[in-house]
């Protein structure tokens, strides 16, 4: 039996155990998209995980989802993330950053531009931005010729994130964001070469991966999916064709892992792991739902094939998260009210289990 304090060769890398921190927003970059020391210090208190996945950098200024994220499309974003990744290092660690296009989820007032997604259609709900939360505008579709210039900005924010010292990169093809709206079949409405067919429809996440792959090679890329997810008001039609053909087409490319969201039915998933013949991570229960990951879910998906496990809410309240699940400490729960305010509290305040005597 497979366990999660196995090692594990991933890439290029040998991981010392096989959890894997999540990538999860904070949204406590600086102005300009800057990368702070207290994102040093967060990232490098769990640096024990087998592998880190940086929250979601933005590729370009239109990619910016959110505000208060970090990018990686300026010199200045590179400098200021090469003191996150060097103490992650120092920590024994190692760190992939999430290469994250909002596409359709982003707004005016976060980026000053409109935002492009696949067809004119907006995202369900409100997005947030420096004036509040507000309705997701509908976006600018992208002309055919326009297409390739946004997968390629995956590609360049790779090379960035590689010279800022990242081991490598995770292409955010899950939760709604623009990945995932090409291959939606309501958010993309094409009748063009990347709409209509699965064929079509996962064009756009194949040529992402492949520009990347080709900027920094297969063992330092890898993507995260959400296979029959909602998330941002996204459909999916065929989902059992239209994710077996796309990791059909990634494991052409011979990219380091496939990291999946427990988004769909089980059996779907397993499926899936079938039809995935390379290292898969598996996220064991619907991110932002009303289950944390456990121990319990972390083996049960490790007897499914998976080769490694993410956790989301368990790292950013457990600094120590590995080695509470190795010797079957309490898990701290995490206060949500802070995720996204700011700041250090609930950020850098959590501590690794105190033992009394």
């Amino acid at each position: 039996m497979t366990s999660l304090f196995d090692s594990f060769p991933l890439g290029g890398l040998t991981l010392p155990n096989r959890t894997v921190m999540a990538p999860m927003s904070r949204v406590r970059a600086a102005a300009g998209g800057l990368a702070t020391p207290s994102m040093a210090t967060y990232y490098a208190q769990r640096a024990t995980a087998g592998l880190i996945v940086s929250e979601g950098v933005q590729p370009s200024l239109v990619g910016q989802s959110n505000p208060g994220t970090p990018g990686l499309h300026t010199d200045e974003q590179v400098a200021a993330w090469r003191p996150v990744t060097a103490a992650v290092h120092a920590n024994g660690g190692r760190i992939f950053a999430q290469i994250m296009h909002g596409g359709r989820v982003s707004h005016p007032d976060t980026t000053g531009t409109r935002p492009v997604g696949p067809s004119a259609v907006p995202a369900v709900g409100d997005v947030f931005t420096p004036n509040g939360p507000q309705p997701a505008p509908t976006p600018r579709a992208l002309e055919t010729a326009e297409v390739p210039e946004q997968a390629l900005s995956y590609a360049r924010a790779a090379r960035r994130a590689v010279d800022a010292g990242f081991d490598g990169v995770e292409l955010h093809g899950a939760n709604g964001y623009l990945i995932s709206q090409f291959l939606s079949s309501n958010a993309n409405l094409r009748t063009d070469l990347y709409g209509g067919s699965v064929a079509n429809r996962i064009r756009f996440a194949v040529e992402a991966v492949s520009a990347t792959v080709e900027a920094v090679g297969a063992a330092r890329t890898g993507i995260r999916l959400s296979p029959a997810g909602t998330f941002w008001g996204v459909e999916e039609s065929d989902v059992p064709e239209l994710y077996a053909e796309l990791l059909h087409e990634l494991s052409r490319l011979g990219i380091a892992y496939v990291h999946i969201e427990a988004t769909a039915d089980e059996e779907v998933l397993i499926g899936l792991r079938r039809a995935w013949p390379g290292a898969l991570i598996m996220n064991p229960v619907l991110p932002m739902g009303p289950k944390q990951a456990g121990r319990q879910d972390a083996d049960h998906w490790l007897g499914l094939g998976a080769d490694l496990i993410s956790f989301g809410r368990g790292f950013i309240a457990n600094p120590d998260l590995v080695e509470r699940l190795r010797t079957g400490l309490p898990v701290a729960p995490v206060d949500e009210a802070t995720y996204y305010q700011g700041g250090d509290a609930g950020y850098l305040t959590y501590s690794a289990y105190q033992h009394t005597v």
